[in-house]
């Protein structure tokens, strides 16, 4: 049973990232992913969270790790091929985050509390990194930073924390692989958030 249920993940996974890919090639502003990029990767993602979800994932917290997952996809590709996350995805994942949450915020005392924490202490670091050094982060992080606080937030705080640690850290050690300073921030902070949000460990 787990099996299938994977497999069906993965299978509206793949359309999903299908969709994806001609958001990203459609848009005005848009990037054009190598071929099957998207939608092998989506497939992957939702074929996890399916068979999280039937292992002993809350019913009423799939959709978030489902969403994290497609839009990962989406701004990492746009973040390697074109340097930017683009407002057209991160800024109507604020009220899409929002109202998953609420739907949450009755199964999980704390969760709204959480979330909102988490917006305050992801962005609120990331904002200020920007004020401070403005080279060292972009606007688009901290538009991203935003939406996965609250995420994140809703599972923890110390979460956030840890999400926040990573993010720098793989940050770092992909800088001193590639002997660059251009190196994409966004895939380092999507990649720990989404992982929390999927292996949560939910009462």
């Amino acid at each position: 049973m787990v099996v299938l249920i994977g497999i069906a993940g993965g299978a509206v996974g793949f359309g999903a990232g299908r969709l994806g890919r001609f958001v990203l090639c459609s848009a005005r502003r848009g990037v054009r992913p190598p071929r099957l990029w998207c939608e092998v990767s989506v497939c992957l993602l939702w074929t996890v969270v399916a068979v999280r979800a039937a292992t002993g994932m809350p019913l009423w917290w799939v959709a978030i790790p489902l969403l994290l997952g497609w839009l990962s996809v989406m701004l990492t590709v746009c973040d390697v091929l074109a340097a930017r996350l683009p407002d057209a995805l991160t800024l109507p994942a604020y009220p899409v985050a929002a109202a998953l949450l609420a739907i949450a915020a009755p199964h999980q005392p704390g969760v709204l509390v959480g979330a909102v924490g988490g917006v305050v202490l992801f962005a609120g670091t990331y904002l200020l990194v920007r004020v401070v050094s403005p080279n060292a982060m972009g606007p688009g992080d901290v538009k991203l930073a935003g939406s996965l606080g609250a995420v994140v937030g809703a599972v923890s705080l110390s979460a956030v924390l840890v999400v926040m640690a990573a993010a720098a850290a793989l940050t770092l050690v992909a800088s001193l692989w590639a002997r660059s300073g251009g190196i994409p921030h966004g895939p380092a902070m999507l990649a720990p958030a989404w992982l929390v949000t999927v292996f949560a460990s939910w009462p």
